[in-house]
C-alpha cells in the first residue's frame, strides 16, 4: 500500500521533497509498535479529527485518566475518556466512523498519530481499528505540565455557537502559542495534527479569516496534502490554564506566494482559513496545565503586520 495519496504527493512534489518523503514515509504502518504501547500507557490527552454529515471537519479534545487509551491488540485501541460528552465529535461519529487521533504528551514533546475507524461507540468509550500509526518529531511543541490533580467539581460545559469570531476569540487566538488542526481525504480518512509557534504566529485578519505559517516539518505533508484534496479543516485552541476550548471549522487554502510568505520568518508556506462556524466550550475538561518553556525550534516573529495590509494582499 502506498503511504501517500495524490494530494500529499502533489504538495511534496511542489515543495521539492518527494524523494525524502518516500524515505521518511516508511515509518507509517497500521500496527501499534512496542514503543507506542509504552507511550500510550501513561497518556491523558488526545486530539480527535472527525467529519460531520455536512462534510465540515472538526478537531476535538479528548482527556481521561492516565492510560485512558488501551491497546487491545496491535491494530485496535480503546479510548475510555472523561471528556465533554456534548462535543460535536459524538454526533460526527454517528454519521462517519473515520477518526484521526493525535496523542500528545506536552511535558516531553512526544506525539503519536493513530488514524482509523471507530468500530464501537458508547458515550465514554471508543474502539478504533488502526489504519495508520506513526510518531512525529517534537518541533514547535511548547512544554506544559499537568497539574497534580484535576478540578474535582467541574461545572457543566457551556457551549456557545457563532458564525464569526468575537473580540474575546480574537484575543485568545492572538495570544495562542499552540493549536491543533484536523483534515481529511477521500482515501485515508481523517487526521489530526499539531501546530505551534510564539504567540502571534496565528494572525487574525478579520472575524472570518485566519492566516498562519507552515514551518519546516517532516516533509510528509499529511495536513497540507489533505487540504490540497479537500479544503475543509477544523482548528482547536485550548485554554490550558482554565480548561476551555475554541473549535473552528472552515475552508483552508495553501498560499505559495513568496512575497507574502516573506513577512512570516521561518514560514515555508501560509494557510488561509475562511471560518464558517465557531464553537466555544467553557469547562470542556477538568485537566489543567502549567506552562514550561517555548520550543527551541520556534522561528522568531517578524515585525507586526497591520491587518488591513494583509487583508489587501490576500
Amino acid at each position: 500500500m502506498m503511504p501517500f495519496h495524490s494530494g500529499e504527493i502533489a504538495v511534496q512534489t511542489r515543495a521539492g521533497v518527494r524523494e525524502e518523503a518516500e524515505r521518511i514515509g516508511q515509518v507509517i504502518c497500521n500496527t501499534v509498535k512496542p514503543a507506542a504501547l509504552s507511550f500510550l500507557s501513561t497518556q491523558q490527552m488526545a486530539i480527535a479529527g472527525t467529519i460531520a454529515s455536512n462534510g465540515t471537519i472538526w478537531a476535538s479534545l479528548l482527556t481521561g485518566n492516565s492510560g485512558f487509551i488501551q491497546v487491545l491488540n496491535e491494530q485496535t485501541i480503546e479510548i475510555e475518556h472523561t471528556s465533554n460528552f456534548t462535543d460535536i465529535l459524538h454526533r460526527n461519529l454517528d454519521s462517519n466512523a473515520e477518526i484521526g487521533l493525535l496523542i500528545i504528551d506536552l511535558s516531553n514533546r512526544k506525539r503519536l498519530r493513530l488514524n482509523g475507524n471507530v468500530t464501537i461507540q458508547q458515550p465514554e468509550k471508543l474502539q478504533i481499528q488502526i489504519k495508520q500509526a506513526f510518531f512525529n518529531c517534537p518541533k514547535y511543541i511548547q512544554t506544559r505540565y499537568l497539574e497534580t490533580s484535576a478540578i474535582a467539581e467541574l461545572p457543566p460545559p457551556e457551549i456557545h455557537t457563532r458564525n464569526t469570531l468575537n473580540s474575546a476569540d480574537e484575543s485568545w487566538i492572538n495570544q495562542a502559542d499552540t493549536f491543533f488542526i484536523a483534515t481529511a481525504n477521500s482515501t485515508q480518512g481523517a487526521d489530526a495534527s499539531h501546530r505551534g509557534g510564539y504567540p502571534g504566529f496565528v494572525q487574525v485578519i478579520n472575524s472570518q479569516t485566519l492566516l498562519f505559517p507552515d514551518y519546516a516539518g517532516n516533509n510528509m505533508f499529511q495536513t497540507l496534502g489533505n487540504l490540497a484534496q479537500n479544503p475543509q479543516a477544523g482548528l482547536l485552541f485550548i485554554n490550558f490554564e482554565e480548561g476551555h476550548t475554541l473549535q473552528i471549522t472552515g475552508q483552508a487554502i495553501i498560499l505559495w506566494d513568496r512575497e507574502l510568505i516573506s513577512a512570516f520568518p521561518g514560514a515555508q508556506r501560509l494557510i488561509k482559513l475562511s471560518i464558517s462556524q465557531v464553537l466555544e466550550t467553557r469547562n470542556a475538561t477538568s485537566l489543567r496545565w502549567q506552562f514550561g518553556e517555548y520550543s527551541p525550534a520556534n522561528p522568531t516573529l517578524g515585525e507586526d503586520r497591520k491587518k488591513e495590509d494583509l487583508e489587501k494582499t490576500l
